[in-house]
């Protein structure tokens, strides 16, 4: 049996991740092609609970170290219990983000050097990377209007615009010194124009792959 493709999915806050998840896991399903989706931080009950810990609004100061290796802890636990167990029974698994996130949020947002992350996305994943990454982009005033009117926010989606300015930049720079591996989402878009691309974006994949 062939072992199956790891897509992620990436962007800042209101982008439309959620919706467009359900949209890429229908398309693909429609081809026959079995699809497992998960979401980082998180995946696993283990992971869910570090998860928990990671969004909670608190007063106490989160040191940056900390909540690095929590995503760390998190992501460890979802590789080896979720994601490669399902690729290797030959199923597609699409993550609502991954370790680009963590460059974007935590390198980005946050301002931890690259060069720590880099020695903890080897640590913990080796030579793991996803096949594709599919990138949804709107610009920070766009997507932080979206994310107000869902509800309550939560400790990330609390910061301050100039932080996801940051996040969005880190994205963008990251694909372009990785064109192959990721797609372009102009998620700006009404949604039936986003699904578009999308389709054209997961119907060139499953081509390639097949």
């Amino acid at each position: 049996m062939n072992n199956g493709l790891f897509i992620t999915v990436e962007g800042a806050e209101g982008v439309g991740k959620s919706t467009n998840i359900a949209f890429i896991r229908s398309t693909l399903e429609s081809m026959g092609i079995e699809v497992v989706v998960t979401r980082e931080p998180g995946g696993t009950e283990m992971a869910e609970e570090i998860r928990e810990v990671l969004l909670k609004n608190r007063t106490e100061m989160v040191a940056e170290s900390a909540e690095l290796l929590l995503m760390f802890a998190a992501r460890a636990q979802h590789i080896e219990s979720l994601i490669k167990p399902a690729l290797v029974a030959g199923k597609w698994v699409i993550s609502d983000r991954f370790t680009d996130a963590t460059y974007a949020y935590q390198g980005g947002g946050r301002g931890v050097a690259f060069e720590k992350i880099g020695i903890l996305e080897t640590f913990v994943q080796d030579d793991f990377r996803p096949d594709k990454t599919i990138l949804l982009d709107a610009p920070v005033e766009i997507g932080m209007a979206r994310a107000h009117k869902r509800g309550e926010l939560d400790r990330f989606e609390n910061e301050k615009s100039a932080f996801f300015e940051r996040v969005r930049n880190v994205y963008l720079d990251r694909m372009k010194k990785d064109p192959q591996r990721f797609e372009l989402i102009d998620a700006s878009k009404d949604l039936e124009t986003v699904q578009l691309q999308l389709k054209r974006v997961i119907e060139g994949i499953v081509e390639v792959s097949s």
